[in-house]
């Protein structure tokens, strides 16, 4: 059942491969030619591109070329002219033998699209060969007995020629004993026999020699010839006689040399040296002399060279007997060579493509011919290659091929691939072969660059040094060569007033970012733009990325102290009832940073005092409040420095300068010295000089907070009231207060105070701060509640 599985299957893909190379056939077009054999190279044979109705320009444009069948270039094709030339000098004999007509066989190949036209060349014979005989001299005994019109077979000339020009006739030296006859033969060849025209007498003579000349027909005629030596011997009247005229015998090609054929025996009735009977070869061509050995005495043929079946597969071997007494007898010994599966099959490549584009479908990769020299099911043969490839093999005409690309490639996936045709025969066993092709795909650009973050975030700290590199991006193509050389760019800003083209800049061939000048995070905390990358292929890909530039606020900003004003006028002085509790508010310092974060944590703590332990600073808010209870034995005036500090790294600081006056009540402007008391008269001159005093330093005051509110906050605060030590109502500027809240004052925070007229004391009414986002509690409270208050706030004493 598997043999028969098997020879089912053989069966089915030799139909296979019969219907594809019939569709095939059926799809090309022939042309015929001829030319004479030995014709000069260069001779022109015929105009292809007319007489297969194609231009000149699209036999170039088309890359169109001649294959021959065992792919050598008899053939030249001019796609200049479209002419097609001789490419060298053709011998009809070598390429044919004895074959009648020489017919070469050609494929005109166009690709773009594929289109095969066939070709076939016609070689005639000229009459350059002249008939030779193989042997110089032949000999041949005739008894003087022989009856006249007796014939002897003769060795016949050989001449290469074929049709007229080959051999036509014999003719022999003239004498009185014999002439030629040219018998008919199955085979059409010409074989020359000697009649005996007359009785011969071996007492007259004994020996004659005669010129046997061979003529062709060709014009004019060519001649060899030979010398025929005729012994005459007695008389001998029984020829050898073969018991059979034909003997048939099958050898396998691989049969090793010296190995026994056949073994050819004849009978002679005569006895004695009449009766002795010697076999030679007959009318043997050279190759059957080559091959085969005869053995004179037993007429046992053995194999002298090795058999090629594909080389020649029959031998037609004529064997002769002959007597002591010159009869003879002939026979003919036919010796079948039988094939055997020795020819692995052959893969010739015509053209080959190893660099096809990776967007190009269906184009053509190699054209080849397979050959098995084998016969039977040991030269039919099965063509193949891999599974899984996008490539297909397409049979065209005969046994050529083509191997296609069936769809269009993508170099990213496989960049190669190796493609291995194998070519298996029927025989037993299988041969095969194989033939690998490797493929290289070219590269397309039809990749875009690809970032490694689709969004890129930088940090630079502020006052950095020009052309700092503040960080790279980067991005991928997949394509290779110039596809995949990426070059980067700054694109365009969607935001008019951003000048990015000041800021950064970035290297075109590694992604490398700079910036271009010190940035200050007071001025800029943050601004993006958009980077393109572009390969170099053509067209040309891209694709964007958004890169965030982040700038890091440092501690370059000192304190700056709102109130009191440090400006060199005339100090601020603050006045503090006596009679005020523990934990009394006297005034709060108000300070700001530039800078952000903890750079902008502002702490107060009371540098210098009059009187240590009187007063106290909160570390938080600047707030000065008394520390304990006042007597009367503290001195009237004190000055207070406040440090204002940051929490930057390293610290940066500021001081404030207060200046604090006791007083017994609010009706009191001053507080006497306890030395002496002053009169009346001193006392009014002194509130009158205090008045003019208080109001000179109000009106400069004044003014300075108007002219620095104008040029700092951009005419944006309102005008402020008019009073002793008065200071700017409504918010402060945005960019001197953190709006965070944690170390400076709050932007609501105000104090409000007025100076009165018009009494007779001449009063000064200080009003309480107004805190609209910190509720000041009542100072009526307890001593245990108001240490309580400072231990929560850090409150600070000196």
């Amino acid at each position: 059942m598997e043999i028969r599985g098997a020879l089912n299957l053989r069966k089915r893909q030799v139909l296979i491969f019969l219907v594809l190379l019939g569709l095939s056939r059926a799809g090309t077009e022939s042309a015929h030619y001829s030319v004479a054999e030995e014709t000069e190279i260069g001779s022109f044979v015929a105009n292809l591109a007319r007489d297969l109705g194609l231009g000149v320009e699209e036999l170039s444009s088309r890359e169109a070329r001649v294959v021959s069948d065992d792919n050598k270039k008899y053939l030249h094709l001019d796609l200049l002219t479209g002419d097609l030339l001789l490419n060298e000098k053709l011998d009809r004999d070598e390429l044919c033998g004895s074959t009648e007509p020489c017919v070469l066989h050609f494929q005109v190949v166009l690709e773009n699209p594929l289109q095969f036209f066939r070709v076939e060349l016609c070689v005639k014979d000229i009459n350059d060969h002249s008939p030779t005989f193989l042997d110089k001299e032949i000999l041949i005994k005739i008894s003087e007995g022989t009856t006249v019109g007796a014939t002897f077979l003769m060795e016949s000339a050989q001449d290469l020629d074929v049709g007229s020009n080959s051999l036509q006739n014999y003719t022999i030296s003239p004498n009185s004993h014999f002439y030629i006859k040219i018998p008919d033969s199955s085979d059409r060849r010409i074989y020359p026999e000697l009649v005996l025209d007359r009785a011969l007498d071996y007492e007259q003579e004994a020996e004659l020699r005669l010129t046997l000349t061979a003529v062709d027909g060709g014009s004019p005629p060519k001649s060899g010839t030979t010398l025929v030596l005729i012994k005459v011997l007695d008389i001998n009247d029984n020829a050898p006689e073969f018991p059979q005229s034909l003997y048939e015998v099958q050898v396998p090609e691989d049969r090793p040399l010296g190995s026994w054929i056949a073994t050819i025996s004849a009978k002679d009735l005569d006895a004695g040296n009449y009766g002795k009977i010697s076999y030679t070869f007959f009318h043997a061509s050279e190759d059957i002399r080559k091959t085969f050995e005869i053995n004179p005495i037993s007429g046992e043929v053995n194999l002298r060279s090795p058999l090629d079946f594909e080389v020649i597969q029959s031998y037609t071997i004529n064997i002769q007997a002959t007597d002591g007494g010159g009869l003879s007898g002939k026979c003919t010994l036919l010796v079948k060579v039988m094939d055997i599966n020795d020819n692995p099959p052959e893969v010739t490549i015509s053209s080959i493509t190893k660099r096809i584009p990776e967007n190009a479908s269906e184009t053509l990769v190699a054209l080849f011919s397979i050959l098995d020299q084998d016969s039977g099911d040991n030269g039919r043969m099965i063509c193949s290659i891999q599974d899984n490839l996008p490539f297909f093999l397409k049979p065209t005409f005969k046994n050529f091929f083509t191997l296609v690309s069936e769809k269009a490639l993508d170099r990213e996936s496989q960049a190669e691939y190796n493609i291995t045709i194998t070519v298996t025969d029927l025989g037993t066993p299988r041969l095969k072969t194989e033939y690998n092709i490797t493929v290289l795909v070219s590269d397309v650009n039809d990749n875009a660059p690809i970032f490694t973050q689709t969004s890129y975030t930088l940090f630079v700290r502020e006052n950095n040094s020009p052309a700092l590199h503040i960080g790279s991006i980067s991005a991928t193509d997949r394509d290779s060569g110039t596809n995949a050389q990426v070059t980067y760019s700054l694109l365009p800003s969607q935001d008019p007033h951003l000048p990015l083209a000041s800021l950064v800049s970035i290297n075109a061939d590694n992604g490398h970012l700079f910036a271009l000048r010190s940035l200050d995070y007071e001025a800029l905390q943050e601004f993006e733009f958009r980077v393109g990358a572009t390969d170099r292929g053509s067209p040309a890909l891209s694709s964007e990325t958004l890169v965030r530039v982040l700038v890091l606020d440092a501690n370059d900003n000192s304190p700056f102290v709102l109130y009191p004003l440090q400006n060199g006028s005339a100090p601020c002085t603050e006045l503090v009832p006596r009679a005020a509790e523990p934990g009394y508010l006297v005034t709060k310092v108000v300070a700001v940073d530039g800078d952000s974060g903890q750079n902008a944590w502002l702490s107060y703590q009371l540098l210098k005092a009059t009187e240590p332990g009187l007063f106290g600073v909160w570390a938080h808010n600047g707030e000065v409040r008394t520390a304990r209870l006042l007597s009367e034995r503290d001195t009237a005036k004190h000055r207070l420095v406040v440090l204002v500090k940051d929490n930057g790294e390293p610290s940066r600081s500021a001081t404030a300068t207060l200046h604090v006056l006791l007083v017994d009540g609010f009706s009191q402007p001053y507080l006497p010295l306890p030395e002496a008391a002053p009169t009346q008269a001193q006392a009014d001159s002194l509130t009158f000089y205090l008045v003019v005093a208080l109001a000179s330093v109000s009106s400069l005051f004044l003014f300075s907070v108007l002219l620095f509110v104008a040029v700092r906050l951009c005419r944006r605060s309102r005008a402020a009231s008019v009073g002793r030590c008065s200071v700017p109502e409504g918010p402060f500027p945005g960019h001197l207060v953190d709006v965070s809240g944690t170390g400076t004052l709050s932007q609501s925070y105000q104090y409000e105070v007025c100076l009165t007229g018009g009494s007779g004391t001449n009063e000064f009414k200080f009003l309480k701060p107004i805190v609209p986002n910190f509720q000041v509690h009542d100072t009526g409270k307890n001593t245990g509640e108001i240490e309580n208050f400072r231990n929560s706030f850090g409150f600070n004493i000196q």
